[in-house]
């Protein structure tokens, strides 16, 4: 029972202490977290409502939102739980993610990547930038986790470096992503009438970038429901571990359809330029081959939203003290946003279990 000289910070410490004993008590909930992220207006949140079945008009997504799903295994057996965090506003926004990557929740975590067809020149550098943040936050967290807990260090590892098997399709030539990733390719149905020419170089370039990372890659599309119900399955399968289907398509012509291990070098074929052309690329990784050759093709546009292109807004022949004093007020506000949504959304976490 709380006394009347408890703070509300200490009610809610021992509220959530409280819940956790209960927890322990009960059947043990299955939890996972699903990561979100990828271009501006791709339809994340489309997706993600079609996956939770929920009938209502996507929203655009200001920042940082979090929302959960449950699934029963069976008759009269608890419900797993999957929380769902979208990341909003592209690339721009990228230094958000250390919210929903935290030593809770990392080893059930897995992320997935949209990257709208119907823009294929910011396609590239938004995975690129993306996948990079969302790398070095993951090898982060279990670094800390491995640090905390010296005893669990094995364990801990075994269970968070994400591990392929053996007979895995060129193993030892990829670089698969820390924790299961899965990329979908929104807007088919533009991406359909796309030049037969540049779907071909999307498509080789999608596969590639999905098995040197271990990733899942599917196609889909809004306005598709056989589309959304096979991209359905997929994150299903990372939010509850059900069964993701044994479906597969290669075929250029038609929607992607590949399971993470269902591909390999050998298929995908070498990047879409001529042995001259690749010759002339000096390019110091597989990656960074694929990269150049794409970008031939679909320069890239969207390069203001890198972090190490220098923000005009922080040079100094532009200063302009009022608008640079409303600038400095509002950069506080972000950065006191993201202290406040850290240390909340354990909170929704604990609320979701029993709403």
């Amino acid at each position: 029972m709380p006394k009347a000289s408890d703070s509300l910070w200490e009610i809610a410490v021992a509220e959530v202490q409280s819940r956790e004993t209960e927890d322990s008590r009960e059947t043990e909930v299955g939890e996972r977290a699903v990561f979100f992220m990828g271009n501006k207006s791709g339809g994340k949140t489309s997706i993600i409502l079609r996956c939770l079945d929920r009938d209502e008009a996507p929203k655009p997504t200001l920042a940082l939102e979090y929302t959960f799903g449950r699934r029963a295994r069976g008759h009269n057996t608890p419900k797993d739980i999957a929380h769902f965090w979208e990341l909003g506003g592209g690339t721009s926004l990228s230094d958000l993610i250390q919210i929903p990557i935290t030593t809770d929740n990392v080893r059930s975590l897995s992320v997935v990547v949209v990257l709208d067809l119907s823009k294929p020149s910011d396609l590239w550098l938004t995975m690129e930038k993306l996948l990079q943040v969302t790398g070095a936050q993951v090898d982060k967290v279990f670094t800390e986790l491995v640090k905390s807990d010296t005893k669990a260090n094995k364990e801990i590892r075994q269970r968070g470096a994400r591990t392929l098997p053996k007979d895995y399709p060129d193993r030892e030539l990829i670089d698969p992503f820390p924790v299961p990733l899965l990329i979908i390719g929104s807007k088919f149905d533009i991406f359909q009438d796309f030049d037969s020419e540049k779907r071909k170089v999307i498509c080789k370039t999608l596969r590639f970038i999905a098995h040197y990372h271990g990733a899942s890659l599917v196609f889909t599309s809004s306005k598709t429901e056989s589309l959304m119900s096979k991209t359905r399955s997929l994150i299903n399968h990372l939010a509850f571990g059900t069964e993701r289907g044994k479906s597969v398509s290669l075929d250029q012509n038609k929607p992607l359809l590949i399971p993470a291990g269902m591909d390999s070098l050998g298929q995908i074929g070498s990047p879409p330029a001529s042995d001259a052309d690749i010759g002339k690329l000096q390019a110091k990784t597989p990656l960074d081959l694929w990269k150049k050759v794409y970008e031939r093709l679909f320069p890239p546009q969207s390069t203001s939203t890198l972090k190490d292109i220098k923000d005009p807004a922080k040079d100094p022949q532009y200063s302009e003290p009022e608008i640079d004093a409303m600038r400095a007020q509002k950069d506080q506000e972000l950065e006191q946003y993201k202290r406040n949504t850290s240390k909340s959304w354990k909170g929704m976490d604990l609320d979701s279990r029993h709403s």
